[in-house]
């Protein structure tokens, strides 16, 4: 009796044949935004947290802060990245963990080293993404003097917030972060205030959280949908449901949004859908088919994917590579998990493709996307939602466009009774 053995194949995209893509014309797009995990810790415990609660636990592995030496090799190959591809700017993230925690002489020696390190005539933008705990006066002025950006994680309210967003002891987090977004937004340190980012919790009212961030004056809100995969599927979305529960929290809030009598903030989701039913590119990884050109930079000076993906499984995000190495940004373009994030519609699971709103949707949030055996050739595990958001908004901004179209329609024709030789020619 013979037996046979099933051949495995590697998850989607380990195979991607970079050789054939290079032959059909594409061409990488090169990183622009580059994450620098500056400090591995963390001072909270957020119950969702991709970092630390779920399948990745990378960290543990990581150096707590990023040496000195680690930063002068990452300033070298974002310098030498710029160099070869010929960018005039890059942007540079403060992450964690709580970049915070880093202290303002690592924070302040990273960012003069990256802008030392780049040829003159390249701008390098920097933001910090913090939980805010720790933004105190020190830091603010810090920020300002470096002018590095500021986005803040807040849920709502502090009822909203503090259900997930709590310390290592299960204290609640909202006091804390209210104090520092209160000198944050003041007018001294208000230029500094890039947004707020909110997690979407189903058992938090829609409108009164975004209310609640309002009360902040915020330029943008980004409101995240909570990571989950097909195998791991986030809270109250089993995958094979038919109802679209985030989808419609987020309908109610765009209402809500959209609505307003004037523009009270972006809300870069909503900007992202707008904009691409309007037929331009995406600015997002989070909707459309535009290439991501985003890298992380680990406390240990490792090269890997952008983060989220810790949410798939362990060792989803890792290359093989380091800042150490020469050309490693431009050798990490041509790795089958990056190139596959760079490829449009190639990258498409087959229902995905055959969906008529694939190029707004992109399959949503490459993580959202995975599943065990067949890697991260599927459609998001959020597909209904999306699909319900997007062809709302995509009905609401139809209905207005018809509108303005029929004003001026009613104008034109008016003008015409009121002067009938109007539109006329004369020779």
């Amino acid at each position: 009796m013979s037996s046979q053995t099933e051949e495995v194949r590697p998850e989607w995209p380990l195979a991607l044949d970079i050789a054939a893509l290079l032959e059909s014309g594409w061409r990488p797009t090169p990183f622009q935004q580059f994450v620098l995990k500056i400090h591995s810790r963390c001072n909270l415990a957020c119950t969702y947290c991709y970092m630390y609660e779920m399948a990745d636990q990378g960290w543990r592995r990581q150096p707590r802060r990023m040496s000195q030496a680690t930063i002068d090799s990452a300033a070298a190959r974002i310098a030498e990245h710029a160099r070869m591809n010929r960018l005039t700017q890059v942007e540079v993230i403060l992450h964690g963990g709580e970049p915070l925690l880093a202290g303002a002489d690592r924070i302040r020696y990273a960012v003069n080293a990256v802008r030392a390190a780049v040829d003159p005539g390249v701008t390098v933008n920097v933001q910090v993404q913090t939980n805010g705990v720790l933004l105190d006066t020190a830091f603010l002025e810090l920020f300002d003097e470096l002018g590095i950006l500021v986005a803040v994680s807040l849920d709502g309210d502090r009822e909203a917030n503090d259900r997930h967003r709590r310390g290592p002891a299960g204290q609640g987090s909202f006091d804390r972060v209210h104090t520092g977004l209160t000198r944050l937004v003041s007018p001294v340190f208000r230029h500094l205030f890039n947004g707020l980012l909110c997690t979407v919790d189903l058992g938090n009212d829609p409108v009164g959280t975004y209310e609640a961030l309002l009360a902040y004056e915020p330029p943008a809100v980004d409101f995240l949908l909570p990571h989950g995969t097909w195998e791991t599927p986030p809270p109250g979305r089993p995958p094979d449901s038919e109802d679209s529960p985030y989808g419609d929290w987020l309908v109610a809030v765009f209402d809500r949004w959209y609505r307003a009598p004037e523009r009270e903030t972006r809300v870069r989701l909503f900007d992202e859908i707008i904009r691409l039913l309007l037929g331009r590119p995406s600015r997002s990884e989070t909707v459309g088919l535009s290439a991501v050109a985003v890298v992380v930079i680990e406390t240990d000076g490792g090269i890997e994917q952008v983060d989220s993906l810790k949410s798939a499984y362990d060792g989803a995000t890792r290359t093989p590579l380091h800042v150490g190495t020469a050309g490693a940004f431009d050798t990490a373009l041509m790795l089958p998990p990056i190139a596959a994030r760079q490829i449009g519609e190639r990258a498409l699971a087959p229902e995905c493709q055959a969906c008529e709103i694939r190029r707004v949707c992109g399959a949503g949030l490459y993580p959202h996307r995975y599943r065990p055996g067949t890697g991260f050739a599927n459609p998001s595990v959020y597909c209904r939602d999306l699909f319900r958001l997007i062809k709302h908004v995509q009905h609401a901004v139809s209905d207005d466009l018809a509108a303005v179209r029929e004003r001026r329609l009613r104008r034109q024709a008016s003008a015409r009774l009121t002067d009938p030789q109007r539109g006329h020619s004369t020779s």
